[in-house]
């Protein structure tokens, strides 16, 4: 008789591919794509990806920057087509303008289109826990049509930890940390994203891969399954695959 396997309980990729994708698909169970937040790829790109994924590949995605983010950001420089000035106007921070709800569409579509399981919210660290951001969150969260994803907030501002935990059991979301630089507050899974310690170009010790694994095992004890670890610092790819093996070695991934 086959054992039946279990879920695994870690999963360990990479924001983005810092391998050719034959190499990668081989090297890590998980993705989380980077270029849906810069730029959308057309549909087709998003379906070919899922055709040529091997079963049981995962993708998370990262929803598009006119949906979190003010124009005034750089990563607008991004963008093969400028804003017209309208559109520009109405971008960002969960607004409920048209611009705004047309970006969540082309996400959702990308979303379904790569049967993903995941997507990002990523806010600037300007979004902060002002009244009028709290009532946009609010607002837009309860609007979106939610599939089946799970909805990850990952908020870069000073926002209190308890208004966090409040806002995520109300709108139902995952809240996304750096585990080196917080803890999550609220979900039934925890999902990292690891961008570096004081910066994007940064190569992660032995020992705090390690502490990364200790982590990990601790939201396991509390219950949050499975855990997602992505990495995003230049480094990553060496980073996730030195992480995989170690996590593989304790019996976890």
């Amino acid at each position: 008789m086959q054992k039946e396997q279990r879920p695994p309980l870690l999963l360990i990729g990479c924001c983005g591919w810092p391998l050719a994708r034959p190499r990668y698909y081989q090297a890590f169970p998980i993705v989380e794509l980077q270029e849906t937040f810069y730029d959308p790829p057309p549909l087709e790109r998003a379906q070919r990806l899922r055709r040529e994924a091997p079963a049981g590949f995962a993708f998370s995605l990262k929803a598009w920057q006119v949906v979190t983010h003010p124009a005034t950001s750089p990563t607008y420089r991004r963008l093969r087509r400028a804003l017209a000035a309208e559109e520009a106007a109405q971008a960002g921070l969960f607004r409920p303008t048209e611009t705004v709800w047309r970006a969540w569409e082309r996400t959702r579509e990308l979303a379904e289109a790569l049967d993903a399981f995941a997507i990002v919210f990523q806010c600037p660290p300007s979004f902060g826990p002002e009244e009028a951001n709290v009532e946009n969150l609010r607002r837009f969260f309860r609007a979106v049509q939610r599939g089946r994803w799970l909805l990850a907030w990952e908020p870069r501002g000073r926002w209190p930890p308890e208004l966090v935990t409040s806002l995520c059991r109300e709108l139902d979301l995952v809240h996304v940390v750096d585990p080196f630089h917080a803890r999550p507050v609220y979900g039934a899974c925890a999902y990292f994203r690891l961008h570096g310690r004081g910066g994007y170009r940064y190569r992660y010790s032995d020992e705090e891969l390690a502490r990364l694994l200790a982590i990990c095992r601790e939201e396991l004890e509390q219950g949050r399954r499975p855990v997602y670890v992505l990495f995003n610092n230049t480094q990553m790819g060496e980073d996730a695959a030195r992480f995989r093996a170690l996590a593989r070695a304790g019996g976890l991934a």
